[in-house]
């Protein structure tokens, strides 16, 4: 079976996926992704065919260091070129599915991908990392905020929010239009699918977000999608020597979500008296200090475990890993699902209470790490967690998805 996962995103959208497509191929079957170009070595690197979609999404949406200033371009602008790289990305979706394909598994932010396999007359199997259906359970991540309104808003507002304007449903009524398919929007093929009940995965771990007792048949918590580690990768010398050369210091990095301001970072990890590996600093790869690191891209599966604590924007992604890693974490959201992972990492009580990027002060971010550090039930906490996700295996959902497609 040739499986084809459409993942427009950033880094953090395209490695679970990856990891994924890497099992999958390892059971026998034919996976290609069709990713932005920036991420053709993780997904080749996988295992796994590339397959382009147009655009870099992390150049749209990458936030200023905390105390920055925000780009002047205001939300009409955004929202244009957010349209425009969904444009491109479902135009590359049609091109990535005409390759060959039995089976595609789109995205939260690729509905296209469900019309294309209907003009195909292929199944289309959703493959999300963020709970995007309205629930009682929270709020909707659209909000970019994990406030609770209650049982009764959090459904009410969650199904207001599907039901409102995306910057994917032109892209998607024109690959309607293009392919002779009825006139739909994209809201109401969601509400045809969700009474259908049609199959959603979710690449998260129920240990993290217990399944909603709301969810329909259909919508499947399938557990975490570990990113592939290479085989032959080594942690470079210099951050071997510095983790030797002290008490376990704390990870703080902010992924594709935002950069970084080293001064601003160490001001606060100075605060609270730690030593600092701090992951998308100019200069990466320099000791900053003495009593700090700069680092690039290193596995999370590798580092964080020999971290006392971890910072972070709380992407889907990395809130994985710190939850897998054992370890307590201070969760900065930035934006849309990030504030609901930083309020699980508090209410699992493996961290202190969430602190918003647009809201980080080098002192409030020096107290939560102080607190973090100093708090042994975050890190018992925490342990446990991972500990029950070290029982899940994410993929098994997926393949008995897969085969009860090849039974019809």
């Amino acid at each position: 079976m040739r499986v084809l996962m459409v993942a427009p995103g950033t880094r953090g959208d395209v490695a679970p996926m990856a990891g994924l497509g890497s099992r999958l191929q390892g059971l026998g079957y034919e996976v290609a992704i069709a990713a932005n170009p920036a991420y053709a070595p993780v997904v080749v690197e996988s295992g796994c065919e590339f397959r382009p979609l147009p655009g870099d999404l992390e150049g749209l949406i990458r936030q200023p260091a905390p105390g920055g200033k925000a780009s002047s371009a205001g939300m009409l602008t955004f929202w244009r070129k957010l349209t425009e790289y969904m444009d491109d990305a479902a135009t590359g979706t049609l091109a990535a599915a005409e390759a060959g394909a039995d089976v595609i598994m789109p995205n939260s932010v690729a509905p296209y991908g469900y019309d294309i396999a209907e003009a195909l007359g292929i199944p289309a199997i959703g493959a999300h990392l963020q709970p995007t259906e309205p629930s009682a359970a929270y709020p909707p991540v659209l909000m970019n905020s994990a406030r609770s309104l209650g049982a009764l808003g959090n459904k009410i507002i969650g199904e207001r929010a599907a039901a409102g304007p995306a910057p994917y449903d032109a892209p998607s009524a024109r690959i309607r239009k293009e392919l002779g398919l009825s006139k739909q929007g994209r809201a109401v093929g969601e509400r045809r699918r969700r009474k259908a009940h049609a199959t959603i995965l979710h690449g998260i771990s129920p240990s993290v977000l217990p399944r909603p007792v709301d969810w329909h048949e259909g919508l499947v918590m399938a557990g975490y999608w570990w990113p592939v580690m290479k085989a032959d990768w080594q942690p470079p010398a210099d951050l071997v020597d510095f983790l030797a050369d002290g008490p376990a210091p704390v990870f703080v990095g902010f992924g594709s979500s935002a950069h970084v301001d080293p001064g601003f970072i160490l001001e606060a990890t100075r605060r609270a008296g730690v030593r600092a590996v701090i992951q998308g600093a100019p200069g990466a790869g320099a000791v900053l200090g003495g009593d700090a690191i700069g680092v690039g891209s290193v596995p999370h599966e590798w580092l964080f475990p020999q971290m006392a604590a971890v910072v972070h924007h709380a992407g889907a992604g990395t809130a994985a890993a710190g939850f897998r890693a054992g370890v307590p974490a201070v969760g900065v959201p930035v934006y849309t699902d990030q504030p609901l992972w930083a309020s699980r990492i508090a209410a699992l009580g493996a961290g202190p209470r969430p602190i918003p990027h647009k809201k980080l002060t080098p002192e409030r971010l020096g107290d939560a790490i102080k607190e973090t550090v100093g708090t042994a039930s975050y890190a018992q906490r925490a342990s446990k967690v991972a500990a029950a996700i070290a029982r899940e295996d994410g993929t098994v959902p997926v393949v008995d998805a897969l085969r009860r497609l090849s039974i019809k």
